[in-house]
């Protein structure tokens, strides 16, 4: 794989989104309504070059301050700076100077139709793999976001290394991406086509575990996650039996947490006042938290919940200091995609 295969398929090859060859751009159905009106906000021709492949918005942004890898024309991050208002920020990134010089055509029209007095969002050229080069201060974003683009890179784990180092403690990396249900062989690997519709680089699920891991990333969250139709006769036969995923996970910037969900008598009260989450909050496929309910939790769920900006939302009730073994229902098993889009049995809790 190289990057500059992947930056002629997005800079020269791509004009729109009905170029690409699979159904990898997410649901409309599946958006939000607030999500919805922010994007009725951007200008027309950021949408038309729009390549993502799932929902990159998370819970809790507004004033938050925000870095978005591999940009584009900046369709989510021109709905993030929405969301975020006037007292928060969003910083695209990307390295196909086509795709930039749409963003930044627009900032000016996008900021006039928020209503923001002065602009919230600007835009670097630059390689996600060399994040420490573009001038940014180290643990000084909220959140990190990234659609569809960790699997065009050559080094991911220089992007999640990277993407870390930004993050403040309790930060979130939020994103989604392509992944598939093996290993491939080298020649779809190296496929220039393959790479730039997201399939040559998609990770195998274990392995994408093992690289978040080793990169600081404890206990990746599955967030959920659908099959993507690959339609193009010659692409298909390519492929094989290979299956692909669309998967949005989040990983917390918390040292120290546990490989597997330790049970520590430990359980969360949500109390609501999260914006568009009034009477459930979702932390994952498996942690779906109803309002004034007791939420028995493992150890690094207490943690996550804590340790980042939810935790004004909650009570916690207990401490770690006593041990009652594996978290019921929990195992080892990784987790799989399926049509229903949640994580499978053994994921966690």
């Amino acid at each position: 794989m190289t990057i500059e295969t992947v930056k002629d398929y997005y800079g020269k090859t791509l004009t729109g989104s009905g170029d690409l060859k699979t159904d990898a751009c997410c649901d409309a159905s599946a958006v939000p309504d607030h999500v919805k009106a922010a994007l009725s906000q951007i200008h027309d021709e950021v949408l038309t070059r729009y390549y993502g492949c799932g929902l990159v918005i998370p819970e809790k942004i507004e004033g938050m301050r925000i870095l978005d890898l591999g940009c584009g024309a900046g369709r989510d991050a021109y709905a993030l700076a929405k969301l975020v208002g006037p007292n928060g920020h969003v910083t695209g990134v990307d390295m196909t100077p086509e795709q930039l010089a749409v963003a930044r055509n627009h900032v000016d029209w996008h900021m006039d139709r928020f209503g923001h007095a002065s602009a919230n969002i600007d835009f670097r050229e630059g390689y996600i793999e060399e994040l420490g080069s573009l001038g940014l201060e180290p643990e000084s974003f909220d959140i990190i976001v990234s659609n569809c683009v960790v699997n065009l890179s050559p080094d991911k784990r220089a992007v999640l290394e990277g993407a870390r180092g930004l993050l403040k403690p309790g930060g979130e990396f939020y994103f989604a991406d392509v992944y598939a249900d093996r290993r491939l062989d080298a020649s779809l690997r190296e496929d220039p086509v393959l790479l730039g519709e997201c399939l040559g680089g998609a990770l195998y699920w274990n392995d994408f575990q093992n690289l978040a891991k080793e990169a600081g990333f404890g206990d990746p969250r599955l967030v959920r996650s659908r099959p993507i139709e690959v339609t193009e006769p010659a692409i298909r036969r390519a492929l094989g039996n290979a299956r692909f995923f669309s998967a949005t996970y989040r990983l917390f910037n918390i040292e120290g947490l546990e490989p597997a969900c330790e049970d520590y008598g430990q359980a969360v009260i949500y109390r609501g006042g999260i914006a568009h989450a009034d009477t459930l909050f979702a932390l994952d496929g498996h942690h779906e938290i109803e309002k004034g309910r007791v939420f028995p939790v493992c150890g690094n769920t207490f943690r996550m919940l804590k340790e980042s900006r939810f935790a004004p939302h909650f009570d916690f009730i207990g401490d770690f200091s006593h041990h009652f073994g594996i978290f019921p229902g929990c195992g080892t098993a990784m987790p799989y995609a399926e049509a229903g889009g949640t994580a499978g049995p053994g994921a966690c809790c």
